[in-house]
């Protein structure tokens, strides 16, 4: 996976549809998740779109699998997971998860049911996170 740095440099010199594509290539990029993973327990809650995250990996490197339903949810999922993944949990936890994704300010670039569950996702990775981190 990308660094969430290297991704946002070249979100910056995108525009409109380009920056659209961009994610549908990130969340092409996701690493495969499997069926029997997307259940209840693993849907993200207040998404317009389906968005499965499940957590693997242990407090020293922590990592994702996601998927969504929808094509662009899928592209924000994995800027979220860019932003976490393989880092310890102590370190997730105390993140400014927000702030990292700041750059891409989708609040502007995408409608509002696209970006209305961006902060649940960030939740969940950072509830994970500060489980495995005490």
């Amino acid at each position: 996976m990308r660094s969430l740095d290297d991704i946002a440099e070249e979100y910056e010199f995108l525009e409109g549809d380009e920056r659209y594509r961009l994610l549908i290539e990130l969340g092409r990029d996701l690493e495969p998740m499997p069926d029997a993973l997307k259940t209840d327990a693993t849907l993200v809650r207040g998404c317009s779109a389906a968005v499965w995250v499940y957590p693997t990996g242990d407090a020293g490197k922590l990592h994702f699998l996601a998927d969504s339903n929808a094509a662009i949810t899928k592209g924000i999922v994995a800027l979220v997971v860019a932003a976490v993944q393989d880092r310890p949990a102590s370190e997730v936890a105390r993140m400014d998860v927000a702030e990292a994704l700041a750059p891409f300010d989708l609040r502007n670039q995408l409608s509002s049911n696209r970006t209305q569950g961006v902060p649940n996702m960030i939740a969940l990775v950072q509830e994970h996170a500060a489980r495995l981190a005490s």
